[in-house]
């Protein structure tokens, strides 16, 4: 049985009320985000790509993710995501909107809400979590 995933431990959320509505699960995952828009032009014969940085996620649900990144992310802000999920081949192109953050040593912890939105791949993203969960224990 894979055992990249399993229900993750109670962290609370920064202002100390729990606003989750779904179960969380701890899983190996990695997120791309792009945090900064790419030029609509080419430079110099390449495209520039814009800003993307790597991320660990430390949970996730359904309805979002707790993402721990190296810089704060702004709240309210809506963001492309490239996940990779431990276990599976392709990564899920995402809209998420950063909803909370806190600092946690060098690092920050944010709450992002995944964004049910044309040219995603939400509904693959609502299977890949309901199969993670079938296989959790």
């Amino acid at each position: 049985m894979d055992k990249d995933y399993h229900f993750g431990q109670e962290v609370a959320v920064p202002d100390g009320a729990e606003k989750r509505e779904d179960y969380r699960l701890s899983a190996r995952a990695t997120v791309r985000l792009h945090v900064e828009s790419a030029e609509p032009s080419v430079l110099g014969g390449a495209s520039f790509e814009g800003s993307v940085r790597t991320c660990e996620v430390r949970d996730l649900s359904a309805s979002g993710m707790s993402l721990v990144t190296s810089e704060v992310l702004r709240i309210g802000s809506l963001l492309t995501a490239e996940v990779q999920l431990s276990g599976r081949h392709e990564s899920l192109k995402l809209t998420v909107e950063v909803v909370w953050q806190k600092a946690e040593g060098a690092h920050y912890l944010n709450g992002v809400r995944v964004v049910d939105s044309d040219e995603t791949d939400y509904l693959r993203w609502l299977e890949a979590v309901a199969d993670a969960f079938s296989r959790s224990e």
